[in-house]
């Protein structure tokens, strides 16, 4: 049965505040006359008070009411209260010295009570008030410790927010949540106690669980160093807890939160990659008050760049997208996070070439970033018309009005897939690129390409998939327990991009540096048991076999790339001669888009890209 259920009724608070005031001014008198109630004297002090009693009563309702000590849970009463309750119980004493001052002076020659007996009642009243509250709070802690059930989690951090999480738990009547100790980077705080709460070393995390069983870690440490972070969940992860997150300082209310408010750690915590260091004012420079077009504005990377863009003061960003609903999500996004930017909403396809036009003529955009692409592997294997028709399309046709228009940077957003390609879609990318590349050979505006890897959370990518799956019960469903992917999170690779589009002087392609990849199986059973969950009994794991196009493994450089570095440590240039003739291979490619006449389009493209060949898929005996 829960002890604390629900909240004491606030007039029950008022009734015994002032019960417990009354005894104090009993008391007081007490003390005053030797401790004997029995005397004389004390008989005689009462008797002259006692006809003004309810007025003693009447000044610490009011007063007690003003201060509104009978707000605060008991349970969980603080600095803050305390201190409510002193300056009220402070503010009674002086206004009954001042009414002993007129009823001697004007009434009967009386004082309303004695002033030793005010200073008494005051220390009286004020321990009597605030032992009340800790009694009580002391009762409610140890009803805690003795529940059968209860979670028992250990706090990442013991600063200012380490200790707001604790409060937090212990205000909570609903989960039964037990704080068993803080662990923390700084060795001075080892082996100390804040507030009982013992502090100990990250070290110790495995001998805490055998100790006290542990169930959750809750970081509360906001920006931890993405090594020290990285080791914390693979550790929670092996001894199976749970872990959380305290909210983002921004989402509090009065420099406090609920426990409502915490967080699951996300699979971007387990990268273990610091936090990229950009030239602020190399990109300010070059987006500062320019007009910035970004195609496929409503997607994951292009919505990720608008927001980057914003941080740097363009003139006028230009939302260009063909899903409405998605652009409509954007625009409320931006309304609530950047309200004084100036941006402009076009709903439009890359592959229209008279709307592309008039949409560069009409905002005379100085910066392109081309973020629009059919990305899904498997469904361009079905479709490689339509793959060809927005990739390499809808690519030429923007790259070829930027010339045309004097655009002063085309900044070209390509993958991993484009390397080696085994699939219709990665073989598109590399066809935009290289025909990127070869406008920048013959034209005043600087062409750049950035490729890199699976990002995070992106739209239809693994990470909301195997969330979906998990939320639903399962199962978790991978194509081959060999395959690994490299990955980076939507901001990191959107700060990348600008980083590149900026250092660029035309004719690059920059990879960016993906860290160690990882294998797929691992990703779904790190996910598995950061949601609490048990492999194989609460979620199952199943094989289903690599689709249409898929790669077990993917690379960041074509076999006859080099790389050299940049004054950035994540970015790297690929080192790679430009093709030529490239125009009219392009130009034979898109004459094929109409016509669906699929092995022949794909036979093309093996042609134009000599090291694309197709695995587990239907076009694999063109490559024969």
């Amino acid at each position: 049965m829960r002890i604390f259920k629900s909240r004491t009724p606030r007039w029950i608070i008022i009734v015994v505040d002032l019960l417990i005031n009354l005894f104090a001014l009993l008391f007081a008198y007490v003390i005053r006359f030797d401790l004997d109630s029995q005397s004389v004297l004390i008989q005689e002090e009462w008797d002259k008070f006692s006809n003004y009693i309810w007025l003693f009563i009447a000044v610490k309702f009011l007063v007690f009411y003003s201060f509104q000590i009978h707000k605060g849970l008991i349970r969980h009463t603080s600095t803050q209260d305390l201190n409510r309750i002193f300056f009220a119980v402070s503010t009674c004493s002086l206004m009954y010295l001042s009414f002993g001052v007129v009823r001697y002076y004007f009434i009967d020659g009386y004082y309303f009570m004695p002033t030793s007996v005010v200073i008494v009642e005051f220390l009286a009243s004020f321990s009597f008030t605030v032992g009340s509250r800790f009694v009580i709070k002391l009762i409610y802690l140890e009803s805690l410790k003795s529940k059968e059930e209860y979670e028992n989690i250990v706090i990442y951090g013991a600063g200012v927010s380490g200790l707001i999480t604790k409060k937090t738990i212990q205000s909570d009547t609903i989960n039964n949540q037990k704080v068993i100790c803080y662990i923390d980077d700084n060795s001075k705080l080892w082996d100390t106690r804040i507030e009982g709460i013992k502090v100990y070393g990250p070290n110790e995390l495995n001998n805490i669980y055998k100790k006290h069983n542990i169930n959750t870690v809750i970081i509360a440490i906001q920006n931890p160093k993405a090594e020290r972070r990285k080791a914390l969940l693979d550790e929670c992860i092996d001894l199976k807890i749970k872990v959380q997150k305290v909210p983002n300082p921004k989402s509090w209310i009065n420099g406090e939160f609920s426990s409502k408010q915490f967080v699951k750690a996300k699979i971007e915590d387990l990268l273990g990659r610091e936090e990229i260091k950009l030239s602020e004012a190399k990109i300010k420079d070059s987006i500062n008050d320019k007009v910035v077009l970004v195609t496929g504005a409503a997607g994951s990377i292009g919505s990720g760049l608008v927001k980057q863009i914003a941080n740097f003061n363009p003139r006028l960003v230009i939302l260009f997208d063909q899903a409405e609903s998605a652009l409509y999500d954007l625009q409320w996004d931006l309304h609530e996070a950047f309200p004084e930017l100036n941006y402009e909403i076009v709903i439009g396809d890359v592959t229209h070439k008279m709307r592309v036009v008039n949409l560069i003529k009409s905002f005379k955009p100085q910066i392109i970033f081309h973020a629009a692409a059919y990305k899904h592997v498997p469904l361009m294997e079905l479709n490689p018309s339509e793959a060809v028709k927005t990739n390499v399309l809808g690519t030429k046709i923007l790259a070829d009005m930027s010339s045309e228009f004097n655009v002063e940077k085309f900044i070209f957003i390509s993958t991993d897939k484009a390397v080696n390609p085994t699939n219709v879609m990665g073989a598109t990318k590399r066809a935009a690129e290289i025909y990127v590349q070869h406008k920048n050979s013959i034209s005043s505006t600087q062409y750049i390409t950035t490729r890199f890897g699976n990002v995070l959370g992106s739209n239809g990518s693994v990470i909301p998939l195997f969330q979906k799956q998990i939320e639903n019960g399962g199962p978790i469903t991978i194509t081959d327990r060999r395959i690994n992917r490299f990955f980076m999170s939507i901001p990191e690779a959107c700060q990348l991009v600008l980083e590149a589009g900026t250092m660029g002087k035309g004719g690059e392609i920059y990879v960016f540096d993906m860290g160690e990849s990882v294998k797929i199986i691992d990703l779904a059973k790190k996910m598995i048991t950061l949601s609490g969950l048990t492999i194989n009994k609460d979620i199952e794991i199943k094989i289903t076999g690599l689709r249409p196009g898929e790669k077990l493994y993917e690379e960041l450089l074509a076999n006859e790339e080099n790389t050299i570095p940049t004054h950035h440590e994540k970015i790297l240039i690929a080192k790679t001669s430009v093709k030529k003739d490239m125009g009219h291979k392009i130009d034979e490619l898109i004459d094929l888009i109409d016509g669906q006449k699929n092995n022949q389009l794909v036979l093309i493209l093996k042609n134009l890209i000599p090291e694309y060949v197709s695995k587990n898929s239907e076009f694999e005996e063109l490559d024969k």
